[in-house]
């Protein structure tokens, strides 16, 4: 009898070792929906899984704090260690105003209805400038009144980023759309600038080689000091 106990009690405990590994493989074979949603949510992790997939190694992000944008630019720049205020820079999404009824996406890299231009803050935007361009960059097939870049509505760039207001970046948008990065950048010493990283509170450092790489945006001189 003491032996057929003794059976009975080692059965169950292989049972319950049995039970207790199916349940670790399942949950390891079955990704919790918590820890999705979560990365799904983490900006900082999505975007450096971007930049990093497409060749950029040289990049970082920094948390600024709520009052970052009532700061001088002397602030930004120190609480980024940004090289000069000129390295401090911002995304903003221009819509095409006067574009034929047939050019209603971003599907033609030389005429789109959007751009993002990436300019200094230092800088005054030149939209003359990007008409020019664009205009030269059809060889003229298009008539030069048939572009106005102007300030696309908020809700029209956030809807076409995924990015509100003091958060666009040219970095993880919803949509392609074409970038314009102004020359003076390019030609920023060090070539490592600062942007918009895809939150109000959150900038994104990156080295300006590896952008063009993998952004491949149009540069030009679209600004003025």
């Amino acid at each position: 009898m003491e032996a057929l106990a003794e059976l009975e009690r080692v059965q169950n405990q292989l049972l319950k070792r049995i039970s207790e590994l199916e349940k670790e493989n399942q949950d390891k074979s079955t990704p919790s929906t918590d820890s999705a949603t979560v990365d799904d949510a983490d900006t900082v992790t999505r975007l450096s899984s971007i930049l990093h997939s497409n060749g950029v190694n040289d990049f970082s992000f920094k948390r600024v704090p709520p009052d970052y944008y009532g700061w001088s630019l002397e602030a930004r720049r120190d609480a980024l260690s940004a090289h000069s205020i000129h390295h401090l820079c911002k995304s903003i999404v221009l819509v095409n105003t006067q574009a034929p009824a047939n050019v209603v996406d971003c599907s033609d890299r030389k005429n789109s209805k959007y751009y993002v231009v990436v300019v200094q803050y230092t800088a005054r935007f030149n939209a003359e400038a990007v008409k020019n361009f664009l205009y030269s960059l059809n060889n003229g097939s298009i008539a030069k009144k048939k572009f106005n870049l102007r300030l696309a509505p908020e809700q029209t760039s956030t809807d076409l980023t995924g990015y509100g207001h003091n958060a666009v970046t040219c970095i993880g948008m919803k949509t392609d759309i074409p970038v314009i990065l102004d020359e003076a950048i390019v030609k920023l010493t060090p070539d490592f600038f600062w942007l918009g990283g895809g939150e109000v509170d959150l900038k994104l450092g990156i080295r300006t080689s590896q952008l063009i790489k993998f952004v491949n945006p149009f540069i030009f001189n679209c600004s003025g000091s």
